[in-house]
């Protein structure tokens, strides 16, 4: 399902419950100083990452201080965030002259503790080449490193390395659980271009039998997938970043059935097993 960019005025994209990714929550909150926001999703998990500016965030009592400082874009900087503990409440308040924040969920209904990742303990992995057009760095927030201290959240940023070429490839799903060769995973993207009139092709194809839909993604846009295979192709010239949010049914880590008539080319990628390997 494709959200096309519009101004939320800080309610929720995906709300608790949505119908497409029922297991994915996300918001994007925009503060100016001072200014504060509550967020309280029952049911749910949740992080907070800023995409730009800075804030300082409340949960249970417990401060973290000056969480973000990026500047203009999300190019500027790197992630930071702040684990938000299943149906506890959450109070940002805007500490640079404005703030943009993404509010990322997945069910869960154990309380765990919060916890902030500051920018030297995100999960870096780089992969793919140019030649082969999948040249990509990935920002674990929520990764392997959390496996212990959260419940079903899976939180990372997608970048490309260089402008144009593909993501998501070879094509993958989540939609089945039928370990030991997949689980069942919501996910949804929040896409940026650099430049920001930038665009990308968002295919999903449910049956691979079956021609499938592309969607014209742009600065801005939501996409939740529940089911099928659904690799992106920037356009050339452009950089993409999307903000990805995964959410397990039955387990945190995840794993991905590749289309059997593209898996080949996982053996060709370099550098995409140990991305593979960072989901789990």
């Amino acid at each position: 399902m494709h959200i096309p960019p519009h101004e939320n005025h800080n309610n929720a994209i995906v709300a608790a419950g949505n119908k497409t990714v029922p297991n994915n929550y996300f918001n994007i909150v925009k503060l100016s100083k001072g200014e504060k926001f509550e967020s309280h999703i029952s049911g749910y998990e949740t992080c907070i990452v800023p995409a730009t500016g800075t804030v300082d965030i409340t949960v249970c009592k417990e401060e973290f201080k000056s969480i973000g400082g990026r500047g203009k874009d999300v190019w500027d900087g790197e992630p930071e965030c702040v684990y938000v503990p299943s149906s506890q409440s959450a109070v940002m308040q805007c500490i640079s002259d404005n703030c943009e924040l993404f509010i990322a969920g997945a069910k869960f209904d154990e309380v765990l503790e919060p916890f902030a990742v500051r920018s030297n303990e995100i999960d870096l992995v780089q992969y793919g080449s140019d030649e082969t057009k999948t040249h990509r760095k990935i920002k674990h927030l929520l990764g392997q490193r959390q496996n212990k201290k959260v419940g079903r959240l899976l939180v990372s940023e997608l970048f490309t390395v260089g402008t144009g070429g593909w993501s998501g490839f070879p094509s993958h799903k989540h939609d089945t659980d039928r370990l030991p060769i997949e689980t069942k995973h919501d996910e949804t993207y929040n896409f940026r271009f650099r430049p920001n009139h930038g665009s990308a092709l968002q295919m999903l194809q449910s049956d691979q039998e079956k021609v499938g839909q592309a969607f014209h993604i742009l600065d801005g846009s939501t996409f939740c997938i529940s089911e099928g295979y659904h690799p992106v192709c920037a356009l050339p010239g452009y950089e993409m970043y999307y903000f990805t949010i995964l959410g397990g049914y039955t387990q945190r880590a995840l794993v991905q059935f590749f289309q059997p008539v593209h898996e080949y080319q996982v053996d060709l990628i370099p550098g995409i097993k140990d991305m593979i390997a960072k989901f789990k």
